[in-house]
């Protein structure tokens, strides 16, 4: 989750995450994380395996919120396709400046 995610959802209650060994579609659910207010499903980036999932988030969920790019973290995934699907991602500067403009654009006063 990114740390604007996290911000809008307010403090992770819960987390339940795809069981080692899964597969998983691009864009369907890795795991489902649970706050006072909302329940949803965090999507998988790209097709592949669930590879390694955060026990450590599974006893402290608050985790997530603390430190959401770093031990935060939810599932380690094994891409199949990554040169298919990963053309479709966008990342460092060029997803800064798209949550900037959502933020401004919903009045989000910041994370």
């Amino acid at each position: 989750m990114t740390t604007y995610a996290c911000s809008l959802a307010g403090e992770i209650v819960s987390y339940t995450p795809k069981k080692a060994g899964k597969s998983i579609e691009q864009n369907k659910s890795v795991c489902t994380v649970e706050s006072g207010k909302w329940v949803g499903p965090v999507k998988a980036p790209v097709t592949g395996e669930v590879v390694a999932v955060n026990e450590a988030v599974s006893a402290k969920p608050g985790t997530i919120n603390a430190d959401p790019y770093g031990s935060g973290w939810l599932v380690k995934m094994k891409p199949s396709n990554w040169d298919g699907d990963s053309g479709a991602l966008v990342t460092g500067g060029a997803v800064a400046g798209a949550f900037e403009g959502k933020m401004n654009t919903d009045g989000f006063g910041g994370c």
